[in-house]
């Protein structure tokens, strides 16, 4: 047989590509351009749990970007106490392989790459069905994922405002100090959900529930805001999507009934979300196969659940700029 080498990219390596923004949104984008196009085939989510969902759980993603000659499988495993142990509540490892023989090609620490493509996911959802001139953000939710949501989306619109609120006041204050120094522009922890939510122009809730709980209300919402509910266990009130003029997802193939948590999940089980009243799936929207927002009187709500596509995609791109940069390590499969 002939030797199969991949390519190790472990966190040091990844921290020291240093993808810029526009790099991140570029390659997240480019992989929603060829799903929109049917190049790539997503299977959905499955999980696995321990013990009990309150500790945490497994995801396993499993996708293929026929532009980006990659088949990939992330695992990541989602913890909610890790915080208690120094810890990210996610950590996660992508295999990429290739999709005409199996073999191998890289291994990367994806802990990185899940908090970069979630925050991409929430800003190009919000370049295609925000505001132009929104100006408030509301972020609800300070774990990994929180703060590239932020990051990326002041990249693309520079709000004047934004508020930040999560559970634990050491988290929020935290969270609101780093931002603040990285953005360079002061962010507002709030100490409960109305007063970070309420007038926001793009409201994203990423919480940590143990258990659905419906803490995100309706009425706080702003006419032709846009909102990004994802958390794991659903934190909104069932009344959320009747004042939505539309409804986007990432991928309807894992929204679908029958699968478990999301934050719109009893919206679907209970049918007030369907793939016939859906508008869109945003990679549509990225094609040009479907508009986008098409009026500044419009309220519309993404639920993103999290595509392999754009861990590959991510993946995809560290891997050419570590060449570029000579970065990380080949080592022999076999």
């Amino acid at each position: 047989m002939d030797p199969i080498d991949f390519t190790f990219l472990n966190r040091a390596d990844v921290e020291a590509l240093a993808l810029t923004d526009d790099e991140i949104l570029a390659a997240v984008e480019a992989g929603l351009h060829a799903q929109g196009n049917g190049q790539t085939v997503i299977e959905p989510r499955v999980h696995l749990v321990p013990e009990s969902s309150a500790k945490g759980h497994f995801n396993v993603l499993r996708g293929y970007v026929k532009p980006m000659g990659f088949a990939g499988v992330k695992v990541v495993g989602d913890f909610v106490d890790n915080y208690k142990r120094g810890l990210p509540s996610e950590l996660a490892i992508l295999n990429l392989f290739d999709p005409e023989t199996g073999a191998l090609r890289a291994i990367i620490d994806a802990t990185g790459i899940t908090e970069m493509r979630t925050g991409a996911m929430t800003a190009l959802g919000a370049k295609h069905l925000a505001r132009k001139n929104s100006r408030v953000l509301g972020h609800i939710g300070a774990r990994g994922t929180a703060y590239w949501n932020v990051r990326l989306l002041d990249h693309l619109f520079d709000f004047d405002e934004i508020r930040v609120h999560s559970r634990r006041p050491e988290s929020r204050n935290g969270f609101a100090e780093r931002l603040s120094r990285d953005l360079g522009k002061p962010v507002v922890a709030t100490d409960d959900w109305e007063s970070c939510v309420r007038g926001a122009d793009i409201v994203v809730e990423a919480s940590r529930l143990p258990e659905p709980t419906p803490m995100l209300r309706t009425e706080w919402i702003k006419p032709a805001a846009f909102v990004v509910p994802y958390g794991t266990m659903s934190a909104v009130e069932l009344s959320l999507t009747d004042i939505m003029d539309k409804v986007v997802v990432d991928d309807w193939g894992q929204c679908r009934k029958g699968l478990p948590y999301g934050a719109l999940r009893r919206h679907v089980d209970e049918g007030k979300v369907t793939e016939e009243n859906l508008h869109a799936e945003l990679g549509q929207i990225v094609a040009g196969l479907k508009p986008g927002r098409e009026s500044d009187e419009e309220t519309i709500l993404f639920w993103h659940r999290g595509l392999s596509l754009s861990d590959i995609a991510l993946g995809h791109a560290m891997l050419e700029k570590a060449a570029r940069l000579g970065l990380g390590r080949m080592l022999n499969f076999a």
